[in-house]
């Protein structure tokens, strides 16, 4: 950042999260890196092997914890030393389980944001390790707090504009960062490309509330397959898709990285995303829509209001029951049989995410929330780098 009345000045800001990767896409691909591109020194503190320096961001690691206990107690208490340690001038941080760390930053006068990726009293809601009886209360008590902290915050940044209507009843400095793809990444992708085999693809976490039963029940009355890309989120229930007689027709290519998943969409005729009608997914959106759009490809994708305003909208897809694995066959049937079409829609809805839902948007939101806030700064004026 460069103060306006002359001499540069080096804002320090670090990056918070106890549960994510360091190589997550939406913190360090498009955040960090373009706050550091904006000219801001930018440290994170993340689960790591080693302290490094990756495209210019200082990496501060954190031990692996064994447990989700010993994630939210032991490595909670390394990872507020550590962020202590780099003495920044604002703090940016990803997980709920980090918003005590976030108040005890602000009580020592530091600037700190909270970005929320996800409705988390809502998701709780379908948690699978919380015993439902309590899953009402401890989401209850999850919003509360969440809400008590928000209005001590500088700042709350959300990924959707519907968790934002609840934190703008608490705080009255809320932003929405849409969590939209980085073009680039699949500017190489030609939506004219020969595509060989009867492919369609789901990428992302695999779960029962995430449709796998659905969407293998459904590659199954169709003539092609299913490139399943992904960690199953529990044992048990990958025992018991693969007794599915549809598994005979899924290639499952497990955790993948980012370049591998570019591969599999330019292998793929059609994307999928069928999640189930609870609550976090009904307001949700899912990166993995806009990534199938940016790749060229059609999606098939849950009948909610707010996906049927994408899809259907831009004329790239198609919105289906994802409880009706019948349907959800037939509109895979019938984009293998009709690969002209399928190209149509594909071109649409990248043109749709080249000229709307794009990072590069996004990114300029946030730089200007960071310039506002390093206004504050000592009642100072700063100016982000172009």
């Amino acid at each position: 950042m460069n103060k306006k009345k002359g001499c540069l000045v080096a804002m320090k800001i670090c990056m918070l999260s106890s549960v994510h990767d360091l190589e997550d896409t939406r913190i360090f691909y498009k955040e960090a890196k373009s706050l550091k591109h904006a000219g801001l020194d930018v440290y994170y503190v993340v689960q790591h092997d080693k302290e490094e320096e990756i495209d210019g961001i200082q990496v501060i690691p954190l031990q692996k914890p064994k447990s989700r206990l010993a994630r939210m107690t032991k490595t909670l208490v390394e990872l507020y030393r550590k962020a202590k340690r780099v003495d920044a001038d604002m703090y940016h941080f990803h997980d709920p389980e980090l918003l005590p760390v976030g108040m005890l930053l602000k009580r020592q006068g530091k600037k700190v944001i909270y970005d929320v990726h996800e409705d988390v009293p809502r998701q709780i809601l379908s948690k699978y390790w919380i015993p439902k009886p309590f899953r009402k209360l401890v989401s209850n008590m999850i919003e509360r707090y969440e809400n008590k902290c928000a209005r001590k915050f500088d700042s709350v940044i959300t990924a959707t504009p519907h968790i934002a209507e609840r934190f703008q009843q608490v705080s009255n400095n809320v932003t929405v960062i849409c969590n939209y793809p980085l073009v680039e990444e699949f500017a190489n992708i030609s939506v004219n490309r020969p595509i060989k085999g009867r492919n369609i693809c789901y990428v992302g976490g695999i779960s029962k509330v995430r449709g796998i039963e659905e969407m293998v029940t459904a590659i199954g009355k169709t003539d092609g397959h299913l490139l399943l890309a992904g960690s199953f989120n529990n044992g048990d229930l990958r025992d018991e898709v693969v007794k599915n007689p549809g598994w005979q027709q899924v290639k499952e290519l497990g955790f993948i990285n980012r370049e591998k998943v570019q591969q599999t969409l330019s292998e793929s005729v059609a994307g999928l995303y069928i999640g189930h009608p609870i609550t976090n997914y009904v307001h949700s959106l899912p990166i993995k829509i806009f990534e199938y759009m940016a790749a060229g490809i059609p999606v098939i994708a849950s009948n909610f209001p707010l996906l049927k305003d994408i899809v259907e909208g831009n004329k790239c897809g198609f919105c289906v029951d994802p409880l009706d694995a019948e349907a959800i066959g037939s509109y895979i049937q019938w984009l293998f049989d009709h690969p002209e079409e399928a190209k149509k829609m594909g071109g649409r809805g990248r043109l749709a995410v080249f000229e709307k839902f794009n990072w590069q948007q996004e990114s300029v939101k946030l730089q200007q929330l960071y310039e506002k806030l390093a206004g504050k700064q000592k009642g100072e004026e700063y100016h982000v780098s172009s």
